[in-house]
């Protein structure tokens, strides 16, 4: 066990865990955030994605030790639900969402992709969200949000 601190979502947190823990782990049981989910545990399905340094990071096989000193963010510290993130305000804007469970992934690899590119196209979009899965089949509204999201932010 080691003791690390850990800055998610402009709070820095101590913890004690071993340092190959997955980040996921250490967000979920460590301090009982749950926006990032358990999908596959095999950085496939994209359910546990969170931004550390602002790039989108599988957090199911990130070590926590990996992070160090990095900025982590959750799909709680995206937005607020006063000032959501303009991606967040587009999904409920296109009622992406049927059952809910891997709206996380798509969120904040949508969230970095936006703050990258401004101005994407169709193809883009679908680049940049490849390896996310949606066994509800809701891609067609995903990619609807993402370029409503898009709009407000170029």
């Amino acid at each position: 066990m080691a003791r690390m601190n850990l800055d998610v979502n402009g709070k820095v947190e101590t913890i004690d865990a071993d340092p190959d823990m997955p980040l996921l782990y250490a967000l979920r049981n460590e301090l009982a955030l749950n926006n990032p989910h358990f999908g596959c545990g095999l950085a496939q399905c994209g359910a546990c994605t969170v931004h550390v340094d602002g790039q989108p990071v599988r957090s199911c096989v990130t070590p926590v030790s990996a992070v160090g000193n990095s900025k982590i963010v959750t799909l709680a510290g995206l937005g607020t639900p006063e000032k959501p993130h303009p991606i967040q305000k587009a999904y409920v804007e296109e009622q992406v969402p049927q059952c809910g469970y891997c709206i996380n992934g798509w969120i904040m690899t949508a969230a970095a992709f936006l703050n990258q590119n401004k101005k994407p196209t169709d193809a883009q979009i679908k680049e940049a969200l490849a390896g996310l899965k949606c066994r509800c089949g809701t891609h067609m509204s995903i990619l609807r949000a993402v370029k409503r999201a898009a709009a407000t932010m170029g």
